[in-house]
């Protein structure tokens, strides 16, 4: 019997992402290839866990209520304003589930975050990429290539280039797009991550129906474990990614988790802090090193352009229980370019110590 499906699933190629179970690790690996927070899992979050077992006896709450008025009591924002999903990336699937199908033009800045061209060409959209490492240079042109009736796609920062646009750059695309009756659909995932600015435009989804803004607890609050992300969007928007939402995709441990997670205020200036410092001192390092080339981020992680094949560095840094991202595999990149996240000092010194070693 010959199984039938659409077409588009059959053409869908799953991404291969990092983190220490990418490639089935079971050694001591020190992991550089996910974009974590670099002050690790708070500690209030740790303890809650131990002593929630009890409650995966029964259901999680399906609409994971507690949470919500969490998160609207952090972003400001009205709990009909607000979806939560398993990890940020199930939400994207969920969006273009919803919102694309084959008659959709979609475009997407490259290099960024593949799934959502994944995610589109799952829906058969109409995919366009506009290549640039960095979009503030390139805003008016990118401007006139939005399509009608259709979909933008966003990273700020930028993964894997660590670029962020302003707030004002945004929102020039956000009202060209309204003229144009297209959503825009803002990656806000590593914002949180940012030491020194804030050009988040979470806020005007109340002004803007066709803005929706990703964010992920995952990243911020280095509890990747434990997925869980957020959608913030206008009232018709969220009404219709609720209605697909697959029941009970929050457990009860993640829903307990994000709500004191969010309560930590501190632990994120103490990533930011990190970040800041650290960021610095690898930049320093490495730019000192033959055959290395850090691109300027705003993030918890550095693009590295390299003279060698990434692969080969890669594997090197793996004979030192060293895992970095390899960055070859995202749209618009080659075999020339890897990333490598902030962690502690003493992770850092490590890393740069092998990269000496193999430069």
């Amino acid at each position: 019997m010959k199984i039938q499906t659409r077409s588009s699933i059959r053409r869908h190629v799953p991404i291969q992402h990092g983190g220490k179970n990418s490639r089935n690790f079971r050694e001591n690996i020190l992991d550089f290839s996910s974009n974590i927070s670099p002050a690790g899992i708070p500690k209030n979050v740790k303890s809650l866990l131990g002593t929630s077992l009890k409650k995966i006896e029964n259901y999680p709450d399906n609409d994971s209520s507690s949470l919500i008025l969490s998160l609207k009591k952090y972003t400001g924002l009205d709990k009909t304003n607000l979806v939560v999903g398993n990890g940020a990336i199930e939400i994207i699937y969920n969006f273009c589930f919803a919102f694309l199908s084959e008659k959709s033009r979609v475009l997407i800045p490259i290099p960024t975050f593949q799934e959502y061209e994944t995610a589109s060409k799952l829906n058969n959209s109409k995919t366009s990429f506009f290549k640039t490492m960095d979009l503030s240079e390139d805003i008016d042109s990118f401007i006139s290539k939005i399509p009608k009736n259709g979909c933008v796609f966003l990273c700020n920062p930028n993964n894997p280039t660590g670029k962020l646009i302003t707030k004002k750059e945004i929102l020039s695309i956000i009202k060209a797009s309204k003229k144009l009756s297209t959503i825009v659909f803002v990656d806000e995932c590593f914002i949180e991550l940012v030491p020194d600015a804030n050009e988040s435009v979470i806020k005007y989804v109340k002004k803007f129906d066709n803005l929706f803004v990703l964010r992920s607890l995952t990243k911020s609050f280095g509890i990747p474990g434990i997925r869980i992300g957020y959608g913030a969007a206008s009232k018709q928007i969220i009404e219709i990614l609720q209605k697909i939402k697959i029941p009970w995709s929050i457990n009860s441990l993640a829903q307990d988790a994000g709500i004191i997670a969010l309560k930590n205020e501190s632990h994120l200036n103490k990533s930011k802090e990190i970040i800041k410092k650290e960021s610095k001192f690898i930049k320093n390092k490495i730019a000192k090193l033959e055959g290395y080339e850090c691109q300027n981020s705003s993030t918890n992680f550095i693009l590295i352009k390299t003279k060698q094949d990434s692969k080969n560095i890669q594997n090197q840094l793996l004979k030192q229980k060293i895992l970095i991202r390899d960055c070859k595999n995202f749209r618009g990149l080659n075999n020339h370019f890897i990333r490598v996240a902030i962690k502690s000092h003493k992770d850092n010194l490590k890393l740069v110590n092998a990269l000496e070693k193999i430069s």
